[in-house]
Formats: structure tokens, C-alpha cells, sequence
């Protein structure tokens, strides 16, 4: 068996003015990704500790520029950092709209986006504009196209040996020749298979907890079959 080492956060990646920065990426914990391409900066993956990375990072005009977050599905450690995060561009005065892409049928966005506006709409500055993806869409953004697929992620019923789909999206970015795939959470599926061969960097869950081959996320060894067909590639989501 391969020896995978774990990932060292954060992870860094830039080509030419084309650059990511995952800040973490820990199973039940919290994810939270940045992407530039050349001045158009996107978050992928709010979860807990976002807004405190985007500040360590950018300088606040920056921040409130970012127009766009695109989240993979709505489980904790994915968005947890999504309600501080529309606040604090509230109360930085951000004055253009933020777009929120994400998968269809994810009710934890609407909810979050339901009660936010409740509490917060008389003072809002900004629009938010909930997109919601079923993973058959292409989005030209400012020079970046992205283009959402469907993965395969479930979640384990509560008392049972069941386990249910979740709403769940991987992207796919393009900037000038460049590419990178993100497959959020996700089983072994031909989606992410298909989506991330040749890319340029592949960033790939190895969230399986016991090595063992599951219907929740990947083993290393399976991460590691798709991400070694992109030029290169992270592994990511891996458990402490």
C-alpha cells in the first residue's frame, strides 16, 4: 500500500496569475478555499474559520470585491463560516452583489439565506443572489469559466445502517489554458473521474475514516487513482 503523508495546510497553488489556497480541509472540522484569477477572487467552501483566513489573507477592499461563493454541499463543515462571513460584508458596506452557487435541493443554503435575511435585511448593503445548480450549467465569470458536476455523496441515516444521497456539486475551473478541478466531498464516482483527468491541479477527498472503501468519501487509494490523472494534484479531507 502507497504511503500518503498528510496534508499541510495551508496548500498553495498558482500558475502564471491563476492561484488557490486551501486553508483547510478537515472532516468535521471545517473547509475553506480561496481562488484568484488575475483580479476576480472566488471563496469555495465556507465553512468555520473563513472570514478570519480572507482577513489574514486579502486587505478588506479585496474581500469586499469577491462576488462569488460556490459550495459543494450544505454539511457544517462545508458552510459553517457562511453566516459571519454575509455579515461582516454587511458591516463592511460591501455595495455589489454576492452570488451564491450551490447544489440544488441543499436546504441548509436556503435556510441560512432565510434566516440571515430576516435578521439582516433592513440594513443589507448588498444583494445576495442565491443560484441554485443542478450540475448541467457553464458559467463565464469575468474571464473564468466553471463548470459544476454532479458527485456522489451521502450521508448516514441517524439510528440505521442506511445511508441517504446529499445534494453535492464538484467545479471545475478554467482560467486562460489552466484548469482546476475541486470534487468536494465524495465517493469513488465517473463525474469526478472524467472532470479531473488532465486538469491542471486536482484537489481530492480522502475523507474515508478507516481506509476501508465506502459510499461517503474516498480512500487514499482511490484519491490517489484520480488525482494522479491530472498533472498534479492534492488530497485533501483527510481525516486527523
Amino acid at each position: 500500500m502507497k504511503d500518503f503523508p498528510k496534508p499541510k495546510y495551508p496548500l498553495v497553488w498558482e500558475k502564471d496569475d491563476f492561484f488557490i489556497k486551501i486553508f483547510c480541509s478537515i472532516p468535521n472540522l471545517a473547509t475553506g478555499i480561496l481562488l484568484r484569477a488575475a483580479n476576480t477572487r472566488f471563496v469555495i467552501d465556507p465553512g468555520d474559520g473563513i472570514l478570519r483566513d480572507l482577513n489574514k489573507e486579502l486587505k478588506v477592499k479585496d474581500i469586499l470585491e469577491i462576488e462569488s461563493v460556490f459550495i459543494s454541499h450544505g454539511h457544517h463543515d462545508h458552510v459553517g463560516g457562511l453566516w459571519s462571513f454575509l455579515t461582516y460584508l454587511s458591516v463592511m458596506n460591501k455595495q455589489t452583489p454576492l452570488n451564491i452557487y450551490f447544489p440544488k435541493g441543499a436546504v441548509e443554503i436556503t435556510s441560512i439565506y432565510r434566516a440571515f435575511h430576516e435578521v439582516y435585511s433592513k440594513e443589507l448593503p448588498y444583494e445576495i443572489r442565491l443560484i441554485e445548480v443542478e450540475g448541467k450549467e457553464e458559467y463565464n465569470l469575468n474571464g473564468v469559466k466553471v463548470i459544476p458536476f454532479r458527485v456522489n455523496h451521502r450521508e448516514e441515516i441517524s439510528g440505521t445502517d442506511k445511508t441517504v444521497e446529499v445534494p453535492s456539486l464538484g467545479f471545475k475551473f478554467f482560467y486562460n489554458d489552466k484548469s482546476i478541478c475541486y470534487g468536494g466531498d465524495t465517493a469513488y464516482c465517473d463525474s469526478l473521474e472524467e472532470m479531473a483527468k488532465d486538469s491542471d491541479l486536482a484537489v481530492i477527498e480522502a475523507g474515508a475514516e478507516d481506509g476501508e472503501e465506502s459510499e461517503l468519501h474516498m480512500t487514499m487509494e482511490q484519491a490517489y487513482s484520480i488525482g494522479s490523472s491530472a498533472k498534479e494534484y492534492f488530497l485533501v479531507h483527510v481525516p486527523e
